[in-house]
């Protein structure tokens, strides 16, 4: 018998939301924005990038400096701009308000209203840069230019001013319940953060669970960075069971949030992604789990579900990044993060194409499209294999599996491998049906044959 058939919390309820966020995946999402780094020689014409980001999903961009052209070529659109300050403009700024009234009139006002200015990111690492007087001079430049914004008026009222951290930040973060901040930032972490919730402005970290990966590549831990199947992990302390890396490292920034007293700021993931190339001694670089990351995250965004400590909400997330940056330094992963190649074709497809084309994007040949048809059980695989699956499935917002509970249309044959089809069906056409939809670790295969029989009806079928 499979755990299906036995009382599972109901999750039909969530499915119009669910829904609704397939319906309006085509078109611009609020909380899925994207990093456009520029360390490369290749880089498209501004217009044309702009062109590609407004034929996607994607709604924000992340610059880390002022690209006078691509802001220009975004008026107009519903594609808003984080733009950044240096780390060697910052103790000018921080010395001198006349400094920061002389930035913001460079950077900022000549820009807005007609394209979208969201963000000021003073500083890029500046926290765990270890130059101490300069995380020293981070809060005084962030007050300037936020008083300069203040005096500037209507079109920079809107504009918050925030810093970019990574997960350095944290002392403590596995279990989430115990994340904790280093003690040595914790003086100028305090202050950020009440600046942050006196202005409106969240805190912006940089969560990558590629590199949670590089530090334990074990097989079930790429699962459970991948949003794949997997055993999940349950903290020790809240008694919550995470079943990915993501929602676990966002919840420990904000139990450590909640521990300095500021859990009612707003967090925002400026940076996460996964290399489609590594070196040898970078297990996991590849296509297929980029794909795999990249995919499965947008999809947990759309699903609304948030993490177990923010439920109901999207995080807003940066995807990083928009192209590969050829010039940049280290090891080969660092210049293969693109979503896009630099001709504008897919490296892989993350369901982020708008339903109206690509509009001089296009995927890569070779690049899988969605498939149709059904997701059923593969011959083969095992009754444990398909009753983790069965498991996993039904626990994912938007799956419902009633119809395999005593009583439900499809709970006969009251087996696992019967029950396990339906519920993997049921993510495959959920997720966008495209084909890594069906994987499963290997346990799930797509068939173009409806195994619908009866009263029990399989959904799916033609596009």
């Amino acid at each position: 018998m499979g755990a299906a058939a036995g009382k599972r919390k109901p999750v039909s309820s969530l499915l119009p939301i669910w829904l609704l966020c397939l319906v309006c995946a085509s078109s611009a999402q609020p909380y899925i924005g994207v990093n456009y780094g520029e360390v490369a020689d290749n880089l498209p014409p501004p217009e044309e990038t702009a062109r590609l980001l407004k034929s996607t999903a994607i709604s924000k961009v992340r610059l880390y400096g002022v690209d006078a052209g691509l802001i220009r070529a975004l008026a107009g659109s519903n594609i808003s701009v984080v733009v950044g300050v240096a780390n060697g403009d910052i103790p000018s700024l921080a010395a001198d308000p006349a400094a920061a009234s002389r930035w913001l009139a460079a950077n900022v006002l000549p820009f807005v209203p007609a394209t979208a200015i969201s963000v000021v990111a003073v500083g890029n690492e500046v926290l765990e840069s270890g130059d101490a007087s300069l995380a020293a001079a981070l809060l005084p430049a962030m007050q300037n230019l936020r008083a300069a914004a203040a005096a500037a008026g209507d079109g920079a009222a809107g504009v918050r001013f925030s810093t970019v951290n990574t997960m350095g930040v944290m002392a403590q973060s596995d279990p989430p319940s115990t994340g904790a901040f280093h003690p040595d930032i914790a003086p100028q972490l305090q202050g950020i953060l009440g600046f942050l919730s006196k202005t409106g402005a969240p805190f912006m970290i940089n969560p990558y669970p590629w590199f949670a990966y590089q530090s334990d590549p074990r097989p079930d831990t790429l699962a459970f960075c991948l949003f794949q199947p997997n055993a999940g992990r349950v903290d020790a302390g809240s008694k919550i069971k995470y079943t990915n890396m993501f929602d676990a490292q966002l919840d420990a920034v904000k139990s450590a949030m909640v521990r300095a007293g500021y859990g009612n700021v707003d967090i925002v993931v400026a940076e996460t992604g996964w290399p489609t190339r590594g070196d040898a001694g970078e297990p996991g670089a590849s296509v297929e789990n980029a794909r795999a990351y990249v995919s499965n995250l947008v999809a947990h965004l759309r699903s609304g579900a948030g993490t177990p400590l923010m439920p109901g909400k999207p995080v807003e997330t940066y995807l990083f990044a928009l192209y590969d940056e050829d010039l940049k330094p280290g090891p080969t992963s660092e210049r293969s993060f693109g979503l896009y190649h630099t001709d504008l074709s897919m490296a892989y497809d993350a369901g982020l194409a708008s339903a109206a084309g690509a509009a001089g994007g296009a995927p890569a040949a070779g690049q899988p499209r969605a498939s149709g048809g059904w997701c059923v059980a593969r011959n083969g695989a095992s009754d444990a294999e398909l009753q983790a699956d069965l498991d996993y499935a039904c626990a994912q917002v938007g799956v419902d599996c009633g119809a395999i509970q005593p009583g439900g249309a499809c709970f006969e044959p009251n087996t696992v491998r019967a029950h396990a089809a339906y519920a993997m069906n049921q993510l495959y056409q959920a997720a966008g049906r495209h084909p890594w939809n069906c994987d499963f670790r290997a346990s799930a295969t797509l068939t173009s044959d409806n195994p619908s029989y009866g009263a029990c009806v399989y959904t799916g079928g033609g596009q």
